[in-house]
């Protein structure tokens, strides 16, 4: 085994002579770093963010194993601490354990048995300690989302309801059958947003929950389906659309979440078209090639803000308000190519358009 791969071990004691004792002892078992004062202890340590385990003797010059423990918790909380000490130190070490600051004490004289002993099931502690922290962490980005989620949802949601009730409630006193017509289109327009924002939920819980089938993919069928969809909204808009597809070898991948990557990169470039501008468009290219599958999405639409670049595939960030959005379908996007293994690039300019490309490797 290499030293990479062995546990990290710092023992700090005044006497050299235990020093020298100990790497020799464990020098083949763990990876051994010693110090003959804390000074030195704490370089040691700000050195080797990834030591796992400290043992110190309990009676030092500068101060005790006890107090030297205290000091370093704030700036080193995670390595897990061994008090070596004599006899006569026996209830200030029980303090000190009652207290947290010890994991474990060893008295002196130590055997060899007693020092591994302690070592291993300390570093089984601190990998279980760093693994619930890393499980707190992601609670903690869990609980984060379902706050935002809950206030979108309730917002978004009855924006386009509340839009509705009044409308209906205008038409209970109109007879213009002009009039009638405008507030059917009004009420259509909150309908087509309210189902687009459950759509996007939809598309969220089936990446959160589903499994990944992987499967023969042809993307010409599967830009059919997908583009198919589009040239409606193409020709009642104005917006050129085109769709190019080159496959020449086999490509394996998740049909489900293919289609959302697709489904909302489209959606989006043609969502945010420049109103009144001559010879609007939008391109889709696929192609597959070496083992990979790279997508294109390009518009000349309205673009992203450079300050929002960054943002924009965050859940519920919207760049810009001159649609309304859900804030879902990038940030689908983004979880749906973490399934897959894939990345998504981006470059655009406020007011010129924006082109994603979106790479997947076949599995």
């Amino acid at each position: 085994m290499s030293n990479k791969d062995k546990i990290k071990v710092l023992y700090i004691d005044d006497e050299q002579n235990n020093l020298v004792s100990f790497k020799a002892s464990f020098r083949f078992d763990y990876n051994v770093f010693i110090a003959n004062n804390t000074d030195e202890a704490v370089s040691i340590l700000r050195q080797n963010p990834d030591i796992s385990v400290i043992l110190s003797d309990q009676k030092m010059p500068d101060k005790t194993g006890v107090e030297f423990f205290e000091e370093i918790r704030q700036e080193f909380p995670n390595p897990v601490r061994i008090l070596i000490t004599g006899y006569a130190d026996i209830e200030s070490v029980i303090s000190a354990i009652n207290r947290g600051h010890v994991f474990r004490y060893i008295k002196k004289p130590w055997s060899e048995e007693d020092i591994r002993s302690s070592i291993d099931q300390a570093h089984k502690f601190y990998i279980t300690t760093a693994l619930l922290a890393i499980k707190n962490d992601e609670l903690q980005k869990a609980y984060n989302e379902l706050d935002k989620f809950a206030y979108s949802a309730t917002h978004d949601m009855r924006g386009p309801i509340l839009s509705v009730l009044g409308i209906i409630d205008l038409s209970k006193n109109t007879e213009d059958v002009g009039e009638i017509k405008s507030m059917l289109d009004m009420m259509e327009n909150a309908m087509m947003k309210l189902d687009n924002y459950i759509q996007n939920l939809h598309d969220y819980y089936s990446i959160r929950r589903g499994e990944v089938e992987i499967e023969d993919i042809h993307f010409p069928d599967l830009a059919k389906e997908v583009c198919d969809i589009y040239e409606v909204t193409s020709k009642m808009n104005n917006v050129r659309f085109t769709n190019t597809v080159t496959q020449t070898e086999s490509f394996r991948s998740d049909d489900v979440s293919l289609k959302i990557i697709l489904n909302n990169l489209l959606s989006n470039a043609f969502k945010y078209q420049q109103k009144g501008q001559d010879d609007r468009f939008v391109e889709l290219t696929i192609e597959v090639l070496k083992g990979a599958a790279v997508i294109t999405v390009k518009d000349n639409g309205i673009g992203i803000p450079e300050n929002s670049i960054n943002q924009i595939f965050n859940m519920f960030y919207r760049a810009t308000n001159e649609e309304v959005g859900s804030g879902f379908g990038l940030y689908n996007v983004k979880d749906a190519l973490g399934k897959l293994g894939g990345k998504i690039e981006v470059a655009s300019k406020h007011g010129e358009g924006t082109t994603f490309t979106v790479t997947i490797p076949s599995k």
